[in-house]
């Protein structure tokens, strides 16, 4: 009994060890503040680009003036031209009308004087036009062509080109569209009853021969004049 060897185990309560804590994680959704830079600008720097945006826009105006004039001279220069050419043809038809209207002024002054001609000309009712016109031509030679004229008033040309040519070029049309309506005067005797009874024909031939001078043959040599000028007017300003 005395000789054995008693243990005790003494309950004492656990200790715990204390763990490390885990680091905490950033929150979601914040981002680092970035440092702001002020850039300080002065007036002069202002100042200074407002005069480059004025510069710019009024230089693009002026290249778009510039561009726009020479777009003009352009057109009215092609006007003109064609003006000029238009001249020059209707100059040729009227040099050659005018020689034609004489020879039939001629025989219209012959049958005057001449009964048995006139009752050639006007008989049974009819009017014999071969004894008066001439080859395929009737009362005009041809036509006198405003084409380029009138083309060029729908442009409005005249601001654009001197007065002086203006009025030239305005008394030019105005007389050829005077000798344009010959035809129509001329028609309107033909057509008439009275021109018609052989015992007028005399009466019928004086008018037909005062028409053609008073709206044509005494009027052709100056517009003929006329076109002269006209064209070298328009050639000196090319």
């Amino acid at each position: 009994m005395f000789g054995q060897t008693f243990y005790f185990r003494a309950n004492y309560p656990a200790m715990e060890e204390e763990q490390p804590s885990p680091p905490k994680k950033p929150a979601r959704g914040t981002k680092k503040d970035k440092p702001e830079v002020y850039i300080l600008r002065d007036m002069r720097e202002y100042a200074g680009e407002s005069m480059l945006i004025i510069f710019s826009v009024l230089l693009a105006l002026v290249l778009t003036e510039y561009i726009n004039n020479l777009r003009e001279k352009s057109q009215t220069r092609e006007l003109m031209e064609n003006i000029k050419t238009e001249l020059i043809k209707n100059k040729k038809v009227e040099e050659a009308q005018y020689a034609y209207q004489k020879a039939v002024l001629k025989r219209i002054d012959s049958a005057i004087n001449d009964p048995a001609l006139q009752h050639k000309i006007i008989s049974n009712g009819e009017f014999h036009y071969e004894y008066i016109f001439s080859g395929n031509h009737g009362v005009l030679y041809g036509d006198l062509s405003k084409v380029a004229w009138d083309v060029a008033k729908s442009q409005n040309i005249f601001p654009k080109i001197d007065i002086k040519l203006v009025d030239q070029l305005t008394g030019i049309y105005d007389d050829q569209e005077r000798i344009g309506k010959l035809e129509d005067k001329i028609a309107g005797i033909f057509l008439s009853y009275e021109s018609r009874n052989e015992n007028n024909a005399r009466q019928t031939l004086i008018l037909m021969r005062d028409n053609y001078k008073g709206w044509a043959v005494d009027r052709a040599p100056g517009l003929i004049g006329q076109y002269d000028a006209a064209i070298k007017a328009i050639a000196a300003t090319e």
